[in-house]
């Protein structure tokens, strides 16, 4: 084979292999808004 073809090869099989490597697994934590109570309503002229 000619050194192009070896090359495309290795570069496949490189890429190959660090995309079907084990990734670690990225924890997000995602803090909840807090809860505000809704406005009384103390009629229309307050």
């Amino acid at each position: 084979m000619s050194k192009t073809v070896k090359s495309l090869f290795a570069f496949s099989l490189v890429a190959f292999v660090a995309a079907c490597a084990a990734k670690e697994e990225e924890y997000v934590v995602v803090e909840p808004e807090p809860i505000s109570q809704e406005p009384v309503y103390t009629g229309k002229y307050k």
